[in-house]
């Protein structure tokens, strides 16, 4: 589960990209599902846990989806397809449990296209 962490309105909308552990590459909060969650709730742990995302609400129903390659401790990537959620974003903490270890970036859409590398990815920007 993924979230597209956004906020603002038309023009001046724009969109939370954090740094991967591993790379470093420009991404959007994402992760694994987790038990007693539904999938957008796993969206919103991702936000936290990854973005320092506090009060936000977000829809039941994904706004999208796309594939990455996960890379496993052995260095095998295996293609994962992630349901992407739609988090409107109304505070930012400083001190949240990844804080340290990624960097955080709000952009406009053709930026946030231009910065993340899956080309699915991009085309949801694309098409906000």
């Amino acid at each position: 589960m993924a979230a597209l962490c956004h906020r603002g309105e038309g023009e001046n909308k724009e969109y939370l990209l954090v740094t991967s552990r591993d790379t470093g590459r420009w991404v959007i909060p994402k992760g694994w599902p987790i038990r007693g969650l539904n999938s957008n709730e796993t969206a919103l742990q991702e936000a936290w846990e990854e973005a320092g995302v506090k009060g936000r609400t977000t829809a039941k129903d994904p706004v999208g989806r796309y594939t990455y390659l996960k890379r496993q401790d052995n260095g095998v990537e295996i293609p994962v397809e992630t349901l992407v959620y739609s988090v409107a974003v109304n505070d930012l903490s400083e001190d949240f449990p990844e804080a340290k270890e990624r960097e955080r970036r709000w952009v406009d859409a053709d930026a946030a296209a231009e910065m993340v590398n899956e080309a699915e990815l991009k085309s949801l920007f694309r098409s906000q």
